[in-house]
């Protein structure tokens, strides 16, 4: 492999690929996770939508079938978070990345620990606050992105939160192949992280019907919208997500009261601590009180979808991207390919500047 693609973000992780695999509800799975780390990259599994007892499970089944580095994300405001950090420093876990700013007591926890702490941000500011209160590295999620996603495109957030940081930077939105890590490291990123790229693997736990609704849409199928649970979220712009538009807040607030009842009982949470959680939710994010009881639609709606198969009453996250991609890999093969269209990028760049050199060698003989 090129040595321009072994990257500071591979001694970091311990891992051979500067490649990852976000940690996404529903999605990122034990054989997701345990199957990107065996070939390769970083396979990180989603544990907001697990219990306790779910995510214990989840790890043992992934260090069943890999003993290379995986990492685990988290939500910083569920009420079992210390008890999930206990969890990962028990059982060896190597990264915690979080989709929300952590806690300086997290970060602190997590590096004592010797578990590296890598946040997604998007916005150069957030960048610099996680830079200063002591992560490890930050993934620079760009507007293509997939789920909630900021406002900045990553052909201009990577490049200014690289310049603003000294530490390692993910760029994550748009990308699916060798072409987009070659172009990511161009703009002094240290790899690329990746959601809707491997939610479309044979590996991945969606069902085949959904994933082929996801192969089926364009770069244009997708929306931003505030409609699921008051935050930008891209989506495929399904009927649900147009009727959800056009709902009146009062409806969209009795539909959120509703999930996050189910959500309680899913995920075994008690109403207090449901409460509790949520406060800090709104605290932590300077949330309205319409926007916090609306936190519970995205989960729920995504799970009628990517779990339960059901379109018509689920969201179907997703990056762009989705409208680039044709194909169902395997994970081994996806990562392969990336390297080989990489190194073939490379390759390129190296020969046009070679022949660049004669010329330039040429024309000073001829003078």
């Amino acid at each position: 492999m090129k040595e321009a693609l072994r990257t500071r973000l591979c001694t970091l992780l311990g891992i051979e690929l500067p490649i990852i695999q976000t940690g996404m509800g529903w999605v990122s799975g034990a054989q997701l996770t345990a199957a990107t780390s065996e070939a390769g990259g970083l396979g990180i599994l989603g544990s907001a939508t697990l219990t306790l007892d779910e995510l214990t499970h989840a790890i043992q089944r992934v260090q069943s079938r890999t003993q290379k580095p995986f990492g685990v994300n988290l939500r910083t405001d569920q009420g079992d978070v210390d008890a999930r950090v206990e969890l990962m420093i028990r059982s060896g876990v190597k990264v915690a990345s979080f989709a929300q700013a952590p806690s300086r007591e997290v970060i602190k926890r997590l590096k004592d620990a010797g578990i590296v702490t890598m946040p997604t941000i998007g916005a150069r500011r957030h960048a610099e606050k996680m830079e200063e209160w002591g992560v490890d590295a930050v993934i620079a999620q760009g507007h293509e992105g997939g789920g909630h996603t900021g406002a900045v495109p990553t052909t201009l957030l990577v490049p200014q939160v690289v310049d603003a940081v000294s530490i390692p930077v993910v760029a994550a939105g748009g990308f699916c192949d060798g072409r987009g890590l070659v172009a990511a490291l161009a703009y002094g990123a240290s790899g690329i992280a990746m959601g809707t790229r491997f939610l479309l693997t044979r590996e991945s736990q969606v069902p085949e019907a959904i994933k082929a609704k996801y192969l089926a849409a364009s770069v244009t199928d997708t929306l931003v919208t505030r409609a699921i649970d008051g935050h930008p979220q891209r989506v495929l712009g399904t009927e649900l997500v147009r009727a959800l538009e056009g709902q009146s807040l009062l409806a969209r607030l009795l539909t959120a009261l509703k999930h996050a009842w189910l959500f309680s009982r899913l995920t075994q949470t008690s109403f207090v601590a449901l409460v509790r959680e949520g406060l800090a939710m709104r605290t932590r994010q300077e949330l309205s009180w319409p926007q916090l009881l609306m936190a519970a639609n995205a989960p729920m709606l995504t799970r009628a979808s990517l779990v339960e198969g059901r379109v018509e009453s689920g969201v179907l996250p997703t990056g762009q991207v989705t409208g680039l991609i044709d194909e169902l890999p395997t994970v081994e093969q996806l990562l392969s390919r990336i390297v080989s269209q990489a190194e073939a990028a490379l390759t390129r760049l190296e020969a046009q500047e070679a022949r660049k050199d004669v010329q330039h060698e040429l024309r000073l003989s001829a003078l």
